[in-house]
């Protein structure tokens, strides 16, 4: 279609289809005239744009009822023209405005006509095109006091729609063509900015509309979430933009107390509104009420794009009407601080750059009325702190301290002024203890023992990647919501780095030492606080503040280190020790049968008259939960000042070590936490090198609180924490300080020997691993048999040699004879020309003990204190506490360790040591037997011959006598068995057995002992680990004496029936070779493969054809016992 680009073009197809519209307003013909409109150019329409706009403003004007679908076709058209030209005349935009606001009037209603939502969208988006169609400063005619009402209706038929219809196009459309009648387009169209008559102007008109359109509004806001996010977005824009247009301090300054008098009719004159200082205060009391309904109701909507918005008001009012609207600072800086930790990171990161921004621009700080309100409203919040955190939940209570943390960021130094008062003080002091008041009920706290004695830090490295602010997990009365301490630990944070140190150190000082109820949480403050005066993990919004000197900050340290560590608060009752009570801690072993001859009966102590009643479960918990959180005060303070904590350190790490040491596991915990705090605050690169460096101070401390034992019971467990976690390079210092405690053991052994007795363990620990003997097999442990057939090594290679080629009568005779020889020189029945050859060829022995006049050399300081040690075990063996038995018989299990390479004193100790160990082997609680065989195991591997005959004499015969008396039961047991005492007595004895037999070169008397007792373990009916456990000890019994071995498992069951080696031989019949399954079968057949030798190949199974060996073997045992 050919566009026409001039008025006259235009005209000539314009004015036949007008003026048939004129003469016929139909649906056809307004159809017909803005399909022709497409062909016209623009700039032809402007020109005829008053003509073509009178035949549609004819038909709106027409008198009568109108088809909606006409009215709505005309608009279209109209709107159609209005985005396509200008309009220049201020009476043609009130006109247009006029005609197209009565389409959906309804004279009998407020409310719009009931039309179509069609008519209604049209209606909408033409009003907002004749606005956008107004040329330059005519839209500023257009609000004149005269058009008051026409615009009052419109603006009412638009907060109508928004708030009744159902449809969201049409909610969201009219929202939109309310903020272009009142001047808010966001369109880049939109007119230049306006001066500050024109800015007045507006006001003074809109400011008639403010009630109507914030109640409205507010309604919309406040809706059902299902209406979307989008409409209430759109509305609370709208409320922000408007109020603050109308309430602008600007232009409220600027307003003259006496109205001039507006010249236009007296019934507009009364719409008009003066903006003077009482209307704006009954205003802005209104509007408080309004904006506590939309920041109740927007603050806790699903969308976070809502939220969003409420932000953007908040920063809009109380940057633009911080004096119109002071009375509902309040509630939106309430709104700002409770989106401080909203769920939605979007919201966050705005609330965190509009607080920001309010601290640059001093919108608090610089606002007295301001500071004042947030003041107020802080003291409030904390006087009903206690309460919101025992009624809310979680999220509730994560709101709540959300709010008291925005608060005090905005706040910044303006908080010293609400902590100068008294009573503000301690409301929230009070409050912030109440809160953090920790539930001690839990009776695990005092359980969780530290048994094991490992390292504080297994790598050097481990620590770096753990945060100093990780801390241990604690059990609240009032949450249970990680978050809520988090946000707790925060307001402590900037309470120290905003507020006056010496002030709250001070205040929290005194609620420490005022009751034992504040004790603990009022540390876990002052914890905080010092973290947060040193500027760490703290939001800096006031860029002027002054942050605490060093000098001050080391100071405050000091003090609160120095009644931390005072013995009222450091040395409490964290469990009852049977040594410190009294009382010896026995268990019943009930349905055990102990490696004894005779029953065994547990010694329980009586109890003694205490001067003071026994500390309760809650009291230790307590009193453990205020040790750890001491701890990492230590740790938080050494973070806090960084290398300055050197200078602190003489007075913090003896009383830190002294705790790592204890034996409840949440203490040992916080004080290893606190130790590798000091390490990376003091630049140390692990834990040993910091007590290496500081060792000549600690070691002085220990021996000088050794004289004083009574008022010092701890500090054996500094030198173990020492020992533990150190080298070679401290034995040096720490040696005179061993005779102090081997001393001091000696004098308080009746009550104090459990802890000397652990520092003996962690020191032998410590040589054996600092001084590991070169020569040392290993610890006597189970070891695999070595590669297949290894074992039968001892076998003459000639015998193996022979039996590969066909055998005669003289391999036979040959084999007998050599075999005879053989036993007759085991029995010692040897001719004096063999023993003649013998003495000659053996050199001279020398008997080592024998020196002669040589002077022995001093003993390396590590075997005298091993030594010196294995003495005092000797004696604390037939201790009446088990728990001491126990821990004497691992320290005698390292002694023998230390002195395997100096038999000159090995020997006598474990000549003296063998009547202790005896009795704790025969005669003891089934945990001493465990302990006490590890030992014998030990002794064994290091001293070999020496303990054979003892072993055999003393030991063997009740060893076997158990083991066989414990068979039927374990044959019987059900799965829980394998968790018993009795199992892992039989488990253990059956795992040592072997390698004893092995390591003592047991005859073959004891060997057959051994054999018989194991035997029965073979069955299938047992536990599979004993079975297992039985099948190594043959293992080694095959190293020792493989025949014997042999024809023991194939007396039990043989495999296959075996031929003579030669004719002339009789065949060998064997009792297990029955040809049936037994129970022995599986395990036997195993251990035949394992000997992997021509006694036994693995490839024969039953059926095949025997060999030489197999003949030889049983003949040669058959004549061997005939003999």
């Amino acid at each position: 279609m050919a566009v026409f680009d001039t008025p006259e073009e235009a005209f000539g197809v314009l004015r036949p289809i007008c003026v048939q519209l004129t003469r016929t307003q139909t649906v056809e013909n307004v159809e017909q005239l803005q399909a022709q409109l497409q062909a016209v150019s623009d700039a032809a329409l402007q020109g005829l744009q008053q003509y073509i706009l009178f035949p549609l403003r004819f038909t709106l004007k027409t008198p009568g009822p109108k088809r909606e679908r006409l009215v709505q076709s005309v608009v279209e058209c109209l709107t159609f023209i209005l985005s396509s030209t200008c309009v220049r005349e201020q009476e043609l935009l009130q006109e247009l405005f006029s005609e197209l606001s009565a389409c959906l009037y309804s004279p009998n209603s407020q409310k719009p006509a009931p039309v179509s939502e069609e008519l209604k969208l049209a209606v909408i988006r033409g009003l907002s095109t004749l606005m956008h169609s107004a040329y330059g400063d005519i839209i500023l005619t257009f609000y004149e006091p005269s058009i008051l009402p026409r615009l009052g209706f419109a603006v009412s038929l638009l907060l109508g729609l928004a708030e009744q219809e159902k449809s969201k196009q049409i909610k969201i459309a009219a929202l939109k063509c309310l903020q272009v009648l009142l001047f808010q387009c966001d369109c880049d169209d939109h007119p230049r900015s306006l001066d500050e008559l024109e800015q007045k102007q507006l006001g003074d008109l809109f400011a008639s509309f403010l009630p109507g359109i914030s109640t409205a509004l507010t309604r919309v806001i406040t809706g059902d979430f299902k209406q979307g996010h989008s409409i209430v977005v759109c509305s609370l824009k709208i409320f922000y933009k408007t109020v603050g247009f109308i309430m602008a301090d600007e232009q409220l300054r600027r307003i003259s107390e006496v109205q001039a008098k507006p010249a236009v009719e007296h019934r507009v004159a009364t719409l008009m509104v003066h903006r003077e200082a009482d209307w704006v205060k009954n205003t802005g009391d209104k509007l408080t009420i309004l904006l506590k309904k939309i920041i109740e109701g927007v603050s806790v909507h699903p969308h976070w794009k809502v939220r969003l918005e409420l932000i953007e008001l908040v920063e809009a009012l109380l940057l633009k009407c911080s004096q119109s609207l002071v009375e509902s600072a309040g509630p939106l800086l309430k709104a700002l601080v409770g989106l401080l930790h909203d769920e939605s990171p979007e919201v966050q990161a705005r609330c965190n750059k509009v607080l920001r921004h309010f601290a640059d621009q001093k919108v608090v700080v610089g606002n007295r009325a301001f500071a004042d309100i947030l003041s107020e409203h802080l003291h409030s919040l904390a006087t009903s702190l206690p309460r919101l955190m025992n009624s809310q939940d979680d999220q509730g209570k994560f709101s709540t301290l959300s709010l008291l943390l925005g608060y005090l960021k905005l706040l910044g130094p303006k908080v010293n002024f609400v902590l100068n008062s008294v009573a503000h003080l301690q409301r929230l002091s009070k409050a912030l203890v109440q809160v953090l008041e920790l539930d001690v009920a839990d009776i695990k706290i005092v359980e969780e023992r530290r048994w094991n004695s490992d390292h504080l830090s297994a790598s050097p490295k481990t620590s770096a990647a753990r945060p100093w602010s990780r801390i241990q997990r604690r059990y609240f009365r009032f949450f249970t919501d990680e978050r809520v301490f988090l946000l707790l630990r925060q307001v402590c944070q900037l309470l120290g780095f905003y507020g006056n140190l010496y002030l709250l150190v001070d205040h929290f000082m005194e609620l420490y030492h005022e009751s034992v109820v504040y004790r603990k949480q009022a540390a876990m403050i002052l914890n905080e606080l010092v973290v947060g005066a040193a500027g760490l993990e703290v939001e800096d919004l006031h860029e002027n503040h002054t942050k605490t000197s060093p000098e001050e900050l080391r100071g405050v340290v000091a003090s609160v280190l120095e009644e931390y560590t005072s013995q009222e608060n450091w040395c409490l009752v964290t469990c009852i020790e049977a040594e410190e009570t009294g009382e010896e801690l026995t268990t019943k072993q009930s349905g055990l049968q102990a490696i004894t001859t005779g029953s065994h009966a547990c010694r329980v102590a009586s109890f003694p008259a205490f001067s003071k009643p026994s500390p309760t479960i809650c009291s230790m918990n307590s009193n453990i939960w205020q040790i750890c959180i001491q701890l990492e005060g230590i740790g938080h303070s050494a973070y806090a000042l960084g290398t300055d904590f050197r200078l602190l350190l003489m007075s913090a790490l003896y009383p830190v070590l002294e705790k790592a040491g204890d034996q409840t596991l949440l203490i040992s915990q916080a004080a290893t936490s606190a130790m590798m705090d000091i390490c990376h605050a003091c630049g140390y690169d692990s834990l040993q090198h910091l007590i290496n460096q500081n060792s000549d101070y600690l070691v002085n401390g220990i021996s000088l609180n050794l004289r004083h034992l009574s008022l010092h019971p701890h500090t054996p467990k500094v030198l173990e924490v020492m020992l533990r976690n150190s080298d070679a390079s401290l034995l040096p210092l720490v040696a005179d300080v061993v005779q102090d405690v081997l001393a001091t053991l000696d004098q308080f052994y009746d009550k104090r020997a459990t802890s000397f007795v652990s520092v003996l363990h962690a020191l032998l620990a410590a040589l054996a691993q600092w001084f590991p003997d070169t020569g040392d097999l290993g610890q006597l442990q189970e070891q695999s048999v070595g590669e297949k057939g290894s074992h039968l090594s001892q076998r003459p290679a000639a015998l193996e040699k022979g039996l590969e080629n066909t055998t005669t009568a003289e391999d036979i005779e040959q084999f007998l004879l050599n075999y005879l020889k053989e036993k007759d020189v085991a029995d010692g029945n040897v001719s004096d020309f063999d023993n003649e050859e013998e003495e000659q060829s053996d050199p001279p022995k020398v008997d080592e003990n024998d020196t002669g006049p040589d002077v022995e050399p001093p003993l390396p300081v590590q075997i005298q204190i091993a030594t010196d040690v294995m003495e005092r075990c000797i004696h604390l063996l037939s201790d009446t506490n088990l728990k001491i038995r126990l821990k004497v018989l691992d320290v005698l299990d390292l002694c023998v360790a230390v002195l395997q390479s100096h038999k000159n004193q090995l020997l006598p100790l474990a000549h003296r040591t063998w009547p202790s160990l005896v009795h704790r082997l025969t005669n003891d609680d089934p945990l001493a037997v465990l302990r006490a065989f590890k030992v014998l195991r030990t002794l064994g591997g290091k001293c070999g011959d020496f303990l054979r005959s003892r072993f055999c004499k003393d030991v063997l015969p009740k060893l076997a006598g158990s083991l066989v008396t414990q068979a039927p039961v374990s044959a019987r047991a059900g799965p829980v068995y394998s968790h018993t005492l009795a199992f892992k007595l039989q488990l253990a004895v059956l795992q040592g057995l072997g390698p004893l037999c092995e390591r003592l070169d047991l005859g073959e008397g004891d060997l057959n002992k051994v054999a018989d007792a194991c035997l029965i373990y073979l069955s299938a009916k047992q536990p599979v680990k004993l079975q297992e456990a039985a099948r190594r000890v043959f293992l080694h019994l095959m190293k020792v004496d493989p025949d014997s071995t042999w024809l023991l498992l194939n007396e039990l069951d043989c495999p296959e029936q075996f031929a003579p080696p030669h004719p002339s031989l009789h065949p060998v019949q064997l009792r297990g070779a029955t040809g049936q399954q037994s129970p022995y079968t599986a395990n036997v057949q195993l251990l035949l493969q394992e000997l992997q030798c021509p006694l036994a190949p693995p490839a024969c199974g039953r059926g095949a054809e025997p060999t030489l060996a197999e003949g030889l073997a049983a003949a040669a045992e058959k004549t061997a016992k005939v003999d």
